[in-house]
C-alpha cells in the first residue's frame, strides 16, 4: 500500500446501525457513495432508516434542498441482515459499541469476506488500533476512522494508524473523509487518541464536582460555556453522547492506562444503572 495512489471507494460497508453507524451511513450516502449497512438486530436497521430520513429532512429544510434529494440519498443505503453481504465493499467501517471482544469478532469476519484490496477501519474512540488490527490478516490496510457524534453535524474525523498501517491506507482514508466533507486530524495509536484523551477526564471531573456537591449541573456547564468558551457544557455533552457510552469509554481508558482520572465517577455508574442515559432516555444530568 505504501506509495499507492489514493482512490475513492465505490461501495462503503458499515457494521452497526446505532447512532454512529447510521450517521456514518448517512454522510456517505449524502456524498454519493453506495452504502451497505448491517446490524444483527433487524429493529436497529429499521430504526436507522427512520433516523436517517428525519435527519435528512432537517438538513433539506436548513439548506433548502429539493425534496427528491432525501429519497435519492436514502436509496443509496441498502440495509442487509447478513455481514457477508458487505463483501463487495471497498472500505468497511466497524461502528459497534466499545467492547474489544465484540469488535475483534466483527473485524475478523469482515476480514474474511472483504476483497484483498479493501480497506478495513474501526470507529473506536478508545481501543488501540494495533490491538484491533491483530484480529485481521490485513493490518497494513487497517486503521482507525473515528467520527464524532452527531456524525452528520460534526466536521471532524480522527485517523489513527496502527503499527503496521501503510501510508497508502492513510492517504485513501484521508481522501475518503474529505469526500464526506470532513476535516481530519492524525493521531498516534494511543488509548483515547486525541479527543477522548482530553475530553473524558473533563467530563469525569465535572461529574465528580456534581457528586460532591461543589455546584449544580447548570452552573458547572455554564462555567465551561461562559468561562472557557466551550459550545456546550461537559454534563450536557455527556447527555448528548449517552451516559452509557461515556461509561464504556472511561472503563476502556482506565483499563488501558490505569490512571485515576479515567476511573468512572460513582455517580455516572449509578445513573447508568438506573436508566438515566441522557437525551436518548429523556433524562440525564439535565431533563429533556
Amino acid at each position: 500500500m505504501d506509495g499507492e495512489k489514493a482512490t475513492l471507494p465505490r461501495v462503503v460497508g458499515v457494521v452497526g446501525a446505532g447512532t454512529m453507524g447510521s450517521g456514518i451511513a448517512q454522510v456517505a450516502a449524502s456524498a454519493g457513495f453506495r452504502v451497505l449497512l448491517t446490524d444483527k438486530r433487524s429493529e436497529a436497521l429499521a430504526r436507522a432508516r427512520q433516523t436517517m430520513a428525519e435527519s435528512l429532512e432537517r438538513i433539506a429544510r436548513k439548506e433548502a434542498r429539493e425534496k427528491d434529494w432525501i429519497g435519492s440519498t436514502l436509496q443509496r443505503v441498502e440495509t442487509v441482515a447478513d455481514l457477508d453481504a458487505l463483501g463487495e465493499s471497498d472500505v468497511a467501517i466497524e461502528a459497534v459499541f466499545e467492547d474489544r471482544r465484540v469488535k475483534t469478532g466483527i473485524l475478523r469476519e469482515l476480514d474474511r469476506v472483504l476483497g484483498p484490496d479493501a480497506l478495513l477501519a474501526s470507529n473506536t474512540s478508545t481501543i488501540p488500533i494495533t490491538a484491533l488490527a491483530a484480529a485481521t490478516e490485513r493490518p497494513q490496510r487497517f486503521a482507525g476512522l473515528h467520527f464524532f457524534n452527531p456524525v452528520p453535524v460534526m466536521p471532524l474525523v480522527e485517523i489513527i494508524a496502527g503499527l503496521a498501517t501503510g501510508d497508502g491506507t492513510i492517504d485513501r482514508l484521508r481522501e475518503f473523509a474529505a469526500a464526506l466533507g470532513k476535516e481530519t486530524v492524525a493521531s498516534r495509536d494511543r488509548p483515547g487518541f486525541i479527543a477522548n484523551r482530553l475530553l473524558l477526564p473533563m467530563i469525569n471531573g465535572a461529574i465528580g464536582l456534581l457528586d460532591d456537591g461543589t455546584a449544580s449541573a447548570g452552573d458547572i456547564d455554564k462555567t465551561m460555556v461562559l468561562g472557557a468558551s466551550h459550545p456546550m457544557g461537559p454534563l450536557a455533552l455527556a447527555d448528548l453522547v449517552g451516559l452509557d457510552v461515556i461509561l464504556q469509554a472511561l472503563e476502556a481508558m482506565y483499563e488501558e492506562l490505569g490512571e485515576g482520572r479515567y476511573r468512572p465517577a460513582s455517580l455516572l455508574r449509578r445513573m447508568v444503572e438506573t436508566g438515566r442515559l441522557g437525551r436518548k432516555s429523556g433524562r440525564g444530568f439535565h431533563d429533556y
